[in-house]
Protein backbone atom coordinates (compact mmCIF):
# COMPACT_ATOMS: atom_id res chain seq x y z
CA UNK A 1 0.00 0.00 0.00
CA UNK A 2 1.29 3.73 -1.09
CA UNK A 3 2.16 5.26 2.34
CA UNK A 4 4.38 7.78 3.82
CA UNK A 5 6.92 6.98 7.02
CA UNK A 6 7.18 9.73 9.83
CA UNK A 7 9.36 10.41 12.79
CA UNK A 8 7.62 11.05 15.85
CA UNK A 9 9.59 14.90 16.37
CA UNK A 10 8.78 15.61 12.93
CA UNK A 11 4.99 14.56 12.33
CA UNK A 12 3.17 17.76 12.67
CA UNK A 13 5.51 19.66 10.33
CA UNK A 14 4.46 17.30 7.53
CA UNK A 15 0.34 17.32 7.53
CA UNK A 16 0.73 19.83 4.38
CA UNK A 17 2.49 17.19 2.50
CA UNK A 18 0.66 14.45 3.57
CA UNK A 19 -2.48 16.05 2.09
CA UNK A 20 -0.91 16.80 -0.79
CA UNK A 21 0.07 13.51 -1.62
CA UNK A 22 -3.35 11.46 0.01
CA UNK A 23 -6.69 12.36 -0.12
CA UNK A 24 -8.78 12.03 2.66
CA UNK A 25 -9.46 9.47 4.56
CA UNK A 26 -5.82 8.10 5.65
CA UNK A 27 -5.23 5.56 8.00
CA UNK A 28 -2.14 6.87 10.54
CA UNK A 29 -0.43 3.50 12.31
CA UNK A 30 2.57 3.15 14.95
CA UNK A 31 4.84 1.15 12.59
CA UNK A 32 5.56 -1.52 15.69
CA UNK A 33 2.83 -2.37 17.32
CA UNK A 34 -0.30 -5.21 17.35
CA UNK A 35 -4.15 -5.13 18.18
CA UNK A 36 -4.66 -2.33 15.78
CA UNK A 37 -3.74 -0.24 18.92
CA UNK A 38 -2.76 3.99 18.13
CA UNK A 39 -4.19 3.06 14.68
CA UNK A 40 -7.00 6.16 14.04
CA UNK A 41 -8.47 6.78 10.33
CA UNK A 42 -8.52 10.65 9.58
CA UNK A 43 -11.20 12.87 7.68
CA UNK A 44 -9.91 16.14 7.80
CA UNK A 45 -6.62 18.02 8.99
CA UNK A 46 -8.14 18.04 12.64
CA UNK A 47 -7.92 14.47 13.09
CA UNK A 48 -4.90 13.79 11.34
CA UNK A 49 -3.47 16.10 13.54
CA UNK A 50 -5.07 14.35 16.28
CA UNK A 51 -4.54 10.89 15.15
CA UNK A 52 -0.57 11.49 14.90
CA UNK A 53 -0.57 12.82 18.18
CA UNK A 54 -1.75 9.47 19.34
CA UNK A 55 0.68 7.18 17.62
CA UNK A 56 3.44 9.08 18.67
CA UNK A 57 2.50 8.22 21.72
CA UNK A 58 3.04 4.33 20.78
CA UNK A 59 6.14 4.54 18.43
CA UNK A 60 8.54 6.77 17.16
CA UNK A 61 8.28 5.51 13.58
CA UNK A 62 4.31 6.35 12.06
CA UNK A 63 2.79 5.38 9.11
CA UNK A 64 0.26 7.18 7.04
CA UNK A 65 -1.48 5.30 4.32
CA UNK A 66 -4.84 6.10 2.38
CA UNK A 67 -7.93 4.23 3.09
CA UNK A 68 -8.23 1.30 0.49
CA UNK A 69 -11.86 0.16 -0.48
CA UNK A 70 -11.15 -2.94 -0.63
CA UNK A 71 -11.59 -6.84 1.15
CA UNK A 72 -9.12 -7.78 4.39
CA UNK A 73 -6.94 -10.74 3.46
CA UNK A 74 -5.02 -12.72 5.79
CA UNK A 75 -2.58 -15.55 5.50
CA UNK A 76 -0.71 -17.68 8.14
CA UNK A 77 3.00 -18.50 7.50
CA UNK A 78 4.55 -21.01 9.15
CA UNK A 79 8.73 -22.35 9.11
CA UNK A 80 12.40 -21.22 8.58
CA UNK A 81 14.07 -21.61 5.52
CA UNK A 82 11.02 -23.25 3.93
CA UNK A 83 7.98 -21.97 5.06
CA UNK A 84 4.19 -22.65 4.51
CA UNK A 85 1.31 -20.51 3.57
CA UNK A 86 -1.87 -20.92 5.18
CA UNK A 87 -5.30 -20.79 3.42
CA UNK A 88 -6.37 -17.23 3.38
CA UNK A 89 -8.95 -15.84 5.61
CA UNK A 90 -11.39 -12.51 5.64
CA UNK A 91 -12.04 -10.11 8.04
CA UNK A 92 -15.42 -8.63 7.26
CA UNK A 93 -15.87 -5.48 9.99
CA UNK A 94 -19.16 -3.77 10.50
CA UNK A 95 -17.92 -0.79 10.50
CA UNK A 96 -15.62 -0.77 8.13
CA UNK A 97 -12.64 -0.87 10.51
CA UNK A 98 -11.62 -3.59 12.60
CA UNK A 99 -10.05 -1.64 15.40
CA UNK A 100 -9.01 -2.98 18.47
CA UNK A 101 -12.71 -2.51 19.82
CA UNK A 102 -14.25 -4.71 17.02
CA UNK A 103 -11.57 -7.26 17.90
CA UNK A 104 -11.70 -7.93 21.94
CA UNK A 105 -14.63 -5.77 22.97
CA UNK A 106 -17.74 -5.17 20.86
CA UNK A 107 -16.90 -8.74 18.59
CA UNK A 108 -18.64 -6.96 15.51
CA UNK A 109 -16.34 -8.66 12.82
CA UNK A 110 -16.78 -11.94 11.02
CA UNK A 111 -13.75 -14.37 10.15
CA UNK A 112 -14.50 -16.40 6.98
CA UNK A 113 -12.15 -19.28 6.56
CA UNK A 114 -11.22 -19.82 3.95
CA UNK A 115 -11.57 -16.72 2.01
CA UNK A 116 -13.60 -16.69 -0.74
CA UNK A 117 -11.39 -16.30 -3.14
CA UNK A 118 -10.91 -17.36 -6.64
CA UNK A 119 -7.85 -20.43 -7.27
CA UNK A 120 -5.67 -17.84 -8.79
CA UNK A 121 -6.40 -15.19 -5.70
CA UNK A 122 -5.58 -17.70 -3.72
CA UNK A 123 -2.35 -18.96 -4.67
CA UNK A 124 -1.19 -15.44 -4.99
CA UNK A 125 -1.57 -14.21 -1.57
CA UNK A 126 -0.01 -17.74 -0.94
CA UNK A 127 2.55 -16.95 -2.66
CA UNK A 128 2.74 -13.05 -1.06
CA UNK A 129 2.75 -13.92 2.00
CA UNK A 130 6.14 -16.41 1.94
CA UNK A 131 7.94 -13.60 -0.43
CA UNK A 132 7.31 -11.24 1.96
CA UNK A 133 7.76 -13.28 5.40
CA UNK A 134 11.63 -14.31 3.68
CA UNK A 135 12.27 -10.46 2.78
CA UNK A 136 12.49 -9.53 6.47
CA UNK A 137 14.02 -13.28 7.15
CA UNK A 138 10.87 -14.39 9.52
CA UNK A 139 11.28 -17.29 11.54
CA UNK A 140 8.97 -19.50 13.51
CA UNK A 141 5.48 -17.99 12.41
CA UNK A 142 3.92 -14.45 10.67
CA UNK A 143 0.36 -13.44 9.55
CA UNK A 144 0.67 -11.21 6.71
CA UNK A 145 -2.70 -9.20 5.62
CA UNK A 146 -3.24 -7.77 2.21
CA UNK A 147 -5.87 -5.62 0.66
CA UNK A 148 -8.02 -7.06 -2.02
CA UNK A 149 -8.71 -3.56 -3.96
CA UNK A 150 -12.47 -3.37 -5.10
CA UNK A 151 -12.71 -2.11 -8.71
CA UNK A 152 -9.11 -3.46 -9.56
CA UNK A 153 -9.08 -6.56 -8.21
CA UNK A 154 -5.07 -5.70 -6.88
CA UNK A 155 -3.89 -7.53 -3.97
CA UNK A 156 -2.19 -5.18 -2.16
CA UNK A 157 0.65 -6.09 1.00
CA UNK A 158 -0.67 -4.50 4.41
CA UNK A 159 1.99 -5.69 6.78
CA UNK A 160 3.48 -8.23 8.48
CA UNK A 161 2.30 -9.39 11.82
CA UNK A 162 5.74 -11.21 13.35
CA UNK A 163 3.54 -12.05 16.39
CA UNK A 164 0.19 -12.15 15.20
CA UNK A 165 -2.72 -13.24 18.29
CA UNK A 166 -2.09 -16.34 19.27
CA UNK A 167 -6.13 -17.08 21.37
CA UNK A 168 -8.18 -19.46 20.26
CA UNK A 169 -10.53 -17.36 18.71
CA UNK A 170 -7.50 -15.21 16.84
CA UNK A 171 -7.21 -15.57 12.95
CA UNK A 172 -3.75 -16.95 12.83
CA UNK A 173 -4.67 -20.18 14.31
CA UNK A 174 -7.99 -20.89 12.77
CA UNK A 175 -6.00 -20.39 9.71
CA UNK A 176 -4.07 -23.47 10.31
CA UNK A 177 -6.76 -25.19 11.82
CA UNK A 178 -8.72 -25.11 8.28
CA UNK A 179 -5.05 -26.14 6.71
CA UNK A 180 -5.15 -29.21 8.67
CA UNK A 181 -3.36 -28.32 11.89
CA UNK A 182 -4.61 -28.34 14.98
CA UNK A 183 -4.12 -25.48 17.60
CA UNK A 184 -2.25 -28.18 19.75
CA UNK A 185 0.01 -29.37 17.05
CA UNK A 186 0.59 -25.93 15.71
CA UNK A 187 2.33 -25.65 19.31
CA UNK A 188 4.44 -28.62 18.83
CA UNK A 189 5.32 -27.10 15.15
CA UNK A 190 6.82 -24.16 16.40
CA UNK A 191 8.71 -25.58 19.11
CA UNK A 192 10.12 -27.40 16.57
CA UNK A 193 11.01 -25.03 14.32
CA UNK A 194 12.55 -23.09 17.90
CA UNK A 195 14.63 -25.43 18.03
CA UNK A 196 16.06 -25.93 14.49
CA UNK A 197 16.60 -21.98 14.71
CA UNK A 198 18.08 -22.51 17.60
CA UNK A 199 20.43 -25.28 15.97
CA UNK A 200 21.17 -23.35 13.00
CA UNK A 201 22.21 -20.28 14.97
CA UNK A 202 24.83 -22.01 16.55
CA UNK A 203 27.16 -22.70 13.68
CA UNK A 204 27.42 -18.64 13.58
CA UNK A 205 31.05 -17.44 14.65
CA UNK A 206 31.04 -14.27 17.09
CA UNK A 207 34.98 -14.75 17.36
CA UNK A 208 38.00 -15.35 15.28
CA UNK A 209 38.81 -18.39 17.44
Amino acid sequence: VDHITLLRGRCLGRIASIEAQFSYPVFVKPANLGSSVGITKALNRDELKSSLELAAKYDRKIIVEPAINGREIECGVLGNDNPESSVPGEVVSEDGFYDYKAKYVTHQSSLLIPASLSEEQTEQVQRLAIEAFRAVEGRGLARVDFFLEKGTGDILLNEINSMPGFTTISMYPKLWAATGLSYTNLFDRLIELAIEFHDEKKLTRFNLS
